[in-house]
This record gives C-alpha cells, sequence and structure tokens, in this order.
C-alpha cells in the first residue's frame, strides 16, 4: 500500500472576507473530491481571507496510480483562474516505511 499527501499553498484572486474564501475553497474540496477520488481538507491558513493550505491524500497498491492522482490534482488546482498556487509539497509513505 502507498499513501501519498500533497500540500498545496494557494493565494486566492478576489476574495475580501474569510466567508468569499469559505465558499471558494469549499468549492475546490468538492470538485477535487467527486473528480478524483481523493481526500481534501482545507490545512491551514485558516484565519487569512486570501490564502489557504490545502491537503490531499491518496492510497492505491501502486505508487504510479497514487503519483499520478497528486499529479491531476496539482495540475488541476493550478490552472482554476481564482486560485495561484504558490508551492506545493508531497509526503510518501510506502510498504517499506513504519
Amino acid at each position: 500500500m502507498y499513501i501519498g499527501a500533497l500540500e498545496l499553498d494557494l493565494l486566492l484572486g478576489d476574495v475580501h472576507s474569510l466567508k468569499q474564501k469559505r465558499s471558494a475553497v469549499r468549492s475546490v474540496i468538492a470538485e477535487l473530491r467527486r473528480r478524483f477520488e481523493v481526500a481534501v481538507a482545507e490545512s491551514g491558513h485558516l484565519d487569512l481571507h486570501r490564502r489557504a493550505m490545502l491537503g490531499v491524500a491518496a492510497v492505491a497498491a501502486d505508487a504510479r496510480r497514487v503519483q499520478d492522482l497528486l499529479d491531476a490534482c496539482e495540475r488541476h488546482v493550478a490552472g482554476l483562474p481564482e486560485f495561484e498556487l504558490l508551492s506545493a509539497r508531497r509526503r510518501w509513505l510506502g510498504p517499506n516505511d513504519e
């Protein structure tokens, strides 16, 4: 079993309140879950209205499948006009890790 985690640091565009931020973030979280069947949560910058941190996790029997899912999620979010992807960081857990 392979587990991959992707941390996406985002800058939001035309957002002026936490309420607007929550709406935009909820929308992208729902889309990632539906489209790629991954686990997603807002995991940082909770009190900043123009920043968001998303955590994405994928589990599969094949490391390549996890890599492909995380790549697709990163590309999708990077292509959204309402967000600017500031950074993406990955973490891995495989069968030889404890």
